[in-house]
């Protein structure tokens, strides 16, 4: 299998005119360069690092609210329409949200998963419904059964519980563990990261002590700057931030925002000074290393986890820098095709 157009090759998403050449089994054997007759523009497709996608039965609910009122277990709106809803209705909704992640060229999501072991088999339930086209990784909480039903452990934060037990567990499982912090205050960072978990997620209130933390355990952070916005907790010091670990990127609440990586990143250009290269590559390569993919950058060996954009839509004709072009206006109407499984012959 073959795909022509323009290339965003490497961690650098270096544009390369040419072919990229797949095998059987779905990996990347060649890029050819060459002059081809296609306006395409092909990338990496998106790893979504951070999804609560359950509460897609409560998209634009409770607007207003404050995030405690919104999401804090266990009377946050969240939950109680969680409560209300039925299974089928909870796995139809999240079978939505993720075709419309797989159309908007995401290949993957870490899915923080309420519900315990029943919550991962839901989401379970909803991959296959949406035919498999997101890999939709099940960072649980609920219980440590719920951590080895799953692919990790997902902490709500530090100040919930304290989380050693579960820490434990998925060491021994050899499974990643995840925790929020820094969300609303800095009072759950330094307890989140006494944890030594393999990411942290949001950091918007921390102090420089916390930094220097950060730097000396190399603790990669997911960044949600839309959500943040809404529930009004305030932006992450991404500049700073990215200076010291590895930043990715994640879409949040599907209740506060659509799981749209082209409106996280577009949202994260113009509000940071962070480059293109650096937003593009959080909302691939960065995330796919968290989770221990094998994809999210264009080299050969990798799998072919791809998306296509129309070179030649209104929207992105006459762009004279194509990663600049792809992070800040690019959507989900330039999309021409999305790759995430193997390619067959």
């Amino acid at each position: 299998m073959e795909r022509t157009g323009t290339i965003l090759c490497g961690r650098e998403f270096t544009p390369v005119e040419g072919r990229i050449v797949i095998d059987d089994e779905g990996r990347i054997e060649a890029i050819e360069e060459e002059s081809v007759d296609a306006t395409d523009i092909i990338l990496p497709a998106f790893v979504n690092a951070h999804t609560h996608i359950g509460d897609s039965i409560a998209k634009e609910a409770g607007g207003g609210l404050s995030l405690e009122e919104l999401v804090a277990p266990p009377d946050g709106l969240k939950h109680r329409l969680l409560r209300a809803a039925s299974r089928e209705e909870l796995v139809a909704a999240m079978t939505t949200s993720l075709e419309f992640m797989h159309q908007s060229g995401t290949a993957a999501c870490l899915e923080f998963r309420e519900g315990d072991v029943a919550g991962v088999e839901m989401l379970r339930e909803a991959v296959t419904a949406a035919d498999g086209a997101v890999e939709a990784l099940a960072f649980a909480r609920g219980s440590i059964d719920a951590m080895h039903a799953g692919d990790g452990f997902g902490a709500s934060g530090a100040n919930d519980a304290e989380f050693g037990e579960e820490r434990t567990a998925t060491r021994e499982a050899n499974k990643p563990f995840g925790i929020h912090a820094g969300e609303v205050d800095a009072s759950d960072i330094d307890p989140a990261l006494d944890l030594e978990p393999d990411f942290l997620v949001h950091m918007v209130h921390l102090e420089p002590d916390h930094l220097e933390r950060v730097d000396e355990q190399d603790v990669p952070i997911v960044v949600c700057p839309r959500s943040n916005l809404v529930t009004g907790v305030g932006l992450s010091p991404y500049t700073e931030l990215a200076e010291r670990t590895t930043l990715a990127l994640g879409t949040d609440n599907v209740m506060l925002n659509s799981p749209s990586m082209f409106r996280e990143m577009a949202f994260l250009a113009k509000l940071s000074e962070l480059s293109a290269i650096e937003i593009l590559r959080m909302a691939t390569i960065n995330g796919a290393e968290i989770a221990g993919l094998d994809y999210g950058v264009i080299e050969p060996g990798r799998e072919a986890r791809l998306q296509v954009l129309d070179g030649n839509s209104s929207n992105l004709r006459g762009a004279q820098d194509l990663v600049r072009a792809v992070v800040r206006r690019a959507g989900v109407d330039d999309v021409r095709e999305v790759q995430t499984e193997p390619a067959a012959e």
